[in-house]
């Protein structure tokens, strides 16, 4: 096993590093896979096999399995996605198990790379300003996409990931805390002046999944501190950004304009068919007729690019022949939907709404509902905006969202009640 500092480094190279592929088929070769298999024996070694994630996935594997012949699913499709799923869910438990569920140090790592992962972004900007190809487009580095140009002939600010919007979904937890110590003047996790980079950084993505990101945030810091006052001034707060953003970023102006043509009106002009609205509502579309096909456990794990191909608009004449994100559904909520149906929709919906913490009046000391509310930001912003079961670490994010209520719980809640009010009145 190596020692614990480059333990640590491969850890959170995994989870913020999933744009770096080795080779594409039969499946794509991300360099976590690698990291999986370097860690994986000594994680085994130490804590044997993890019982968790085969409990969690033997439901979705009989009912897969039952959607392959029935010829809604492939034994291709579904092996690759149940096999994923199963290694990406072990090692991150086997993460947890490793820090002996130190959720704060696991979350601080989280935020030393947030901001380190923006620190490059700046780079990748300056330098595309400067002439310097290298220090923007990482396409040498093995890089899924390189970089991401703009309409006025710049780039959107994607840093080491793929795409900008998965930039901004992966900084979102740390802006939560960012803006939470702008707010009310704390340093929890990361100073304010160095947060501002990861807030500036999430801006110069240009994505609406950003900004969703912003309005989540605000909405959580909101029904935590109810406030009347807090209601009013966020209100005003995001509607005057979003109409900035709307009147001077034409890459946010053409995706909102675009996505009200398609989802309001309908409308499959090209002039709407802004390719990031046209595939959520596309997916959308296949989602729900793959629904209604198979309402109680969907079609199976893996199967939503054999949806794809069955319920797909463009399918239809006249509209163009976009097939981005055939496999995961652009949107969490939406794959899993298709491929698990009620069971996986109320899986999702319990485990928020039973493992959320929320603000403690009777314990001001705690930081759990801190780390919570920031990890259930990108918990949303995948079911909203990114379907990738296990891609930058998803089930880690899971993973510290159940423990952290579980240590809450241990330190607070199941102590007798005398000795957590005194504890409160101390500190206090």
């Amino acid at each position: 096993m190596l020692n614990n500092s480059r333990t640590t480094l491969l850890i959170f190279i995994s989870v913020f590093v999933s744009s770096i592929t080795f080779w594409k088929t039969p499946f794509e070769g991300y360099l976590h896979y690698v990291i999986f298999v370097l860690l994986l024996p000594g994680f085994i070694k130490r804590f044997g096999i993890p019982k968790t994630p085969f409990i969690l996935l033997f439901i979705p594997a009989v009912f897969g399995i039952l959607q392959i012949y029935a010829g809604n699913n492939t034994w291709a499709g579904f092996i690759k996605i149940f096999v994923g799923v199963l290694l990406s869910t072990s090692f991150y438990e086997y993460v947890m198990l490793h820090y002996n569920f130190d959720i704060e140090k696991i979350f601080t790592y989280y935020i030393k790379g947030a901001y380190f992962v923006s620190i490059i972004g700046f780079v990748q900007v300056a330098s595309y300003y400067a002439g310097f190809e290298p220090g923007y487009n990482y396409g040498w580095l093995l890089n899924k996409w390189g970089c991401v140009p703009n309409s006025s002939g710049g780039i959107r600010m994607n840093s080491i990931f793929s795409e900008a919007s998965q930039c901004a979904i992966m900084l979102a937890p740390a802006a939560f805390v960012v803006i939470y110590n702008i707010i009310y003047r704390k340093t929890y996790y990361i100073h304010p002046q160095k947060g501002l980079v990861i807030l500036l950084a999430t801006v110069l993505t240009t994505s609406s999944t950003g900004f969703i990101g912003f309005f989540v945030t605000g909405i959580l810091i909101i029904l935590n501190h109810a406030k009347i006052s807090n209601f009013i001034g966020a209100g005003f707060l995001f509607f005057a950004l979003g109409t900035v953003l709307h009147n001077n970023s034409p890459e946010f102006k053409g995706r909102i304009d675009s996505a009200l043509g398609i989802w309001v009106d309908q409308d499959f002009s090209l002039e709407n068919m802004n390719s990031s609205s046209f595939v959520l509502y596309n997916n959308y579309h296949i989602a729900m007729e793959n629904f209604k096909a198979n309402p109680v456990a969907g079609s199976g794990i893996g199967s939503h690019s054999v949806a794809f191909d069955k319920y797909s608009l463009t399918l239809r004449s006249g509209i163009l022949d976009i097939e981005f994100n055939k496999s995961d559904a652009n949107s969490l909520f939406l794959r899993l939907l298709s491929e698990t149906g009620m069971v996986g929709i109320l899986f999702i919906l319990i485990f928020i709404v039973k493992f959320y913490v929320n603000r403690s009046r009777n314990n001001p000391e705690s930081r759990h509902w801190i780390i919570g509310n920031a990890v259930l930001v990108i918990i949303i912003l995948y079911l909203l905006r990114q379907g990738n079961y296990f891609i930058n670490g998803f089930p880690l994010f899971m993973w510290i969202y159940y423990y952290n209520y579980k240590n809450f719980q241990a330190k607070y809640v199941k102590q007798p009640e005398t000795e957590t009010t005194s504890n409160a009145t101390a500190y206090a």
